[in-house]
């Protein structure tokens, strides 16, 4: 009589056999680790009768979706408070513009580091939209209340004067505090509280739109105060009040 190993327990689902096998993600891409897993099993040659699900990648999907949705949410909940407070739909859509400025310093520095674009990096974007977006308006509210004695260009003029500093100092504090998380070195192995793809991201954001909020938002105000006054009839006054 021979004797052959047998499993302690046997676990079924719907009356049929079932063995589970569990990994963890060590890579700091776990989406695309996720979806190699899944590529390699489905291309495995299995016994008739056996059956094979892998789990794990609707469950990046799903993440993924409700991050999107969360970004999507957060930029509505800004406008709709941004139309409230200026009194205008169009100046909202001028602040907003930062954004798509940090996205490009963002997906930029993921690219330049070889970081992958998962969800502490949608959460990155996310922290550095917020930042830029406050950065914005206080360049825009400043102009707002200069323009009540100044014309457009000087309003703009004073508001970059008196608003480079502060701007400056909160970007740079970010970006020299996140260093050592962008570097790897509290990161290492994946197990830092911080991801370094999401310091990445700050980073990167956070430098390309200092860069480009101090100089395109300006123009982009510009542009739509002058192309609302000429719908209104109203004659842009050049001299100083």
């Amino acid at each position: 009589m021979t004797t052959q190993p047998a499993a302690d327990t046997v676990s079924r689902r719907d009356g049929t056999r079932l063995i589970t096998v569990t990994a963890t993600i060590t890579a700091q891409d776990s989406s695309g680790a996720s979806g190699r897993a899944t590529a390699d099993l489905n291309s495995l040659r299995l016994p008739a009768g056996v059956k094979l699900d892998s789990g794990g990648s609707d469950d990046f999907a799903n993440s993924f979706q409700s991050m999107f949705l969360a970004i999507g949410i957060a930029i509505g909940l800004v406008f709709v408070i941004l139309v409230a407070f200026f009194r205008s739909i169009v100046t909202p859509f001028v602040i907003l513009a930062s954004m798509p400025l940090a996205l490009i310093g963002g997906i930029g520095a993921l690219a330049l580091t070889h970081n992958a674009l998962g969800l502490p990096a949608l959460l990155g974007l996310l922290m550095v939209f917020g930042v830029v977006v406050s950065n914005a308006i206080l360049l825009i509210d400043f102009t707002e209340r200069a323009r009540e004695k100044l014309p457009v260009r000087e309003a703009l003029m004073v508001a970059g004067n008196a608003r480079l500093r502060p701007i400056l100092m909160t970007a740079v504090a970010t970006v020299v505090a996140l260093v050592p998380v962008a570097a790897g070195v509290s990161t290492s192995g994946g197990g830092g509280l911080i991801s370094q793809s999401l310091a990445v991201v700050v980073e990167g954001g956070l430098i390309s739109s200092t860069l480009f909020t101090l100089v395109v938002i300006p123009v982009l105000y510009s542009l739509v105060v002058r192309r609302s006054r000429r719908a209104s009839g109203v004659r842009e006054d050049l001299q100083v009040a």
